[in-house]
């Protein structure tokens, strides 16, 4: 059985994309958009610790490539983790070594994801992280 993105109905999740490489965003931005989840896109480091220093915003998930301009993703991720622990973290790189895999990691990213990212691998974290079950009340 293959996942059927048009199953992810995320309207109410807010999903931010730490990318600076145009292609990819806009490859991240058609994966998603028939999730109608809602997507900020942050072009650097910089920007991402500025939007998230504010407590009021509501994230979901986070799609961050390891090598952002003005702060990395390491570092960003470390930032974040300092107030938000729960919230899951897809690094994204082509760095393959071993070190950059246990650095992110080390630094609390939940996925560390190798590029190209195919569309059934987003889907699939997209539906582990943020698919919520329906529970059926105990009688």
């Amino acid at each position: 059985m293959s996942l059927n993105i048009n199953d992810l109905q995320l309207a109410d999740k807010n999903i931010i994309i730490v990318e600076d490489d145009l292609p990819s965003v806009r490859y991240y931005e058609t994966l998603l958009a028939s999730t109608r989840a809602n997507i900020k896109v942050l072009q650097n480091g910089k920007e991402f610790v500025d939007y998230i220093n504010d407590p009021g915003i509501k994230v979901d998930l986070i799609i961050m490539d390891f090598l952002v301009p003005l702060i990395n993703g390491i570092e960003c991720l470390r930032i974040f983790r300092k107030g938000r622990k729960n919230v899951p973290v897809l690094m994204i790189t082509a760095y393959s070594s071993e070190q950059s895999k246990t650095e992110a990691y080390l630094a609390g990213a939940n996925e560390y994801i190798l590029k190209p990212v195919y569309p059934e691998k987003i889907f699939t974290l997209l539906e582990k992280y943020l698919k919520q079950e329906i529970v059926a009340p105990l009688l």
